[in-house]
């Protein structure tokens, strides 16, 4: 089955600081270095290197030719990929010490997706598709809405969570893959399995995946629940983590692993980004991930 990602594409400015910025506080950089990313860049890209036949659709700027040449770079197919005349989505990022992260977000290109566009691409595709959506572009309530109407398996990673979320149609998501603060935000609820509770008692249909950092992930569908542990590694950089898992494990489910090997190999690929500096650049290939559950390396 291919995924269909209407996912956002930024250009990262990533500045290496001894840590985070506070109100009203000025401070050096040590370093800045240019990076491509965007939750959707990073997940088509993990998506790809995961195995599976993946299609990138939304806008890139004038100025994001580099992010349209490394996702077909990455085995990630273009074809639903437009260029407006705006400037591309970019991300200010510092990263302290300790690998930690903070990200201001401007949508640029992003924000071009009309319901136009959506419809053109979703008629290209019949009932065998996912299709997959974060909270960074235009138009995602209205992909959901077009999903049930056209009975398409949707995945959703609502982040970052913003209040319009609280009048989305979640009833059309079959996966839900959120943080902790994400599902705090969406239940009201603080423990893992109370989130899960609160989701599934509302949408029995879903497949819930609650990453929950050094903690592992916990997945819950309306039979059973699964928790896999993190593994451990010395953290460089956090930035892209969750998109790495988010692309490892949609991408090995739509291949047909079992929950449980998707979760596995997932988990590995987040560790394995965690240690190298940028969101896209550090999402390992599967030889990789497969060569990190083997010997631990």
């Amino acid at each position: 089955m291919p995924i269909l990602n209407f996912g956002s594409m930024n250009i990262d400015h990533i500045y290496r600081v001894d840590h985070i910025t506070a109100p009203g506080e000025t401070i050096a950089s040590q370093a800045l270095q240019y990076s491509p990313g965007g939750k959707g860049l990073n997940q088509s890209i993990s998506l790809a290197k995961s195995g599976a036949e993946v299609y990138h659709a939304g806008c890139a700027g004038k100025d994001g030719s580099m992010l349209v040449d490394l996702l077909e770079q990455s085995g990630v197919r273009t074809d639903y990929l437009k260029t407006v005349d705006t400037v591309n989505g970019h991300a200010i990022i510092q990263v302290n010490r300790e690998g930690q992260n903070s990200i201001i977000i401007h949508s640029g290109s992003n924000g071009a997706l009309t319901q136009a566009m959506v419809d053109e691409t979703l008629d290209l595709f019949r009932d065998d598709v996912l299709v997959l959506i974060q909270n960074e572009t235009s138009q995602v309530e209205y992909i959901a809405r077009q999903c049930a109407a056209r009975h398409l398996t949707l995945a959703f990673n609502p982040s970052p969570y913003s209040p319009e979320l609280e009048s989305f149609p979640f009833d059309a998501v079959s996966y839900l893959l959120i943080n902790e603060t994400e599902g705090f935000q969406i239940s009201g609820e603080e423990e893992p399995d109370r989130i899960v509770d609160y989701l599934l008692a509302r949408y029995p249909h879903m497949h819930v995946v609650l990453t929950l950092g050094s903690k592992g992930v916990l997945y819950a569908e309306e039979s059973r629940r699964i928790h896999q542990d993190a593994f451990r590694v010395n953290a460089v950089d956090t930035t892209g983590a969750g998109d790495t898992f988010t692309g490892f494990f949609l991408g090995l489910t739509v291949q047909g692993f079992p929950a449980e090997d998707a979760l596995r190999f997932a988990c590995a690929a987040a560790a394995l980004s965690v240690t190298q500096i940028g969101a896209a650049a550090s999402v390992p290939t599967m030889a990789q991930v497969e060569e990190f559950l083997l010997t631990g390396k």
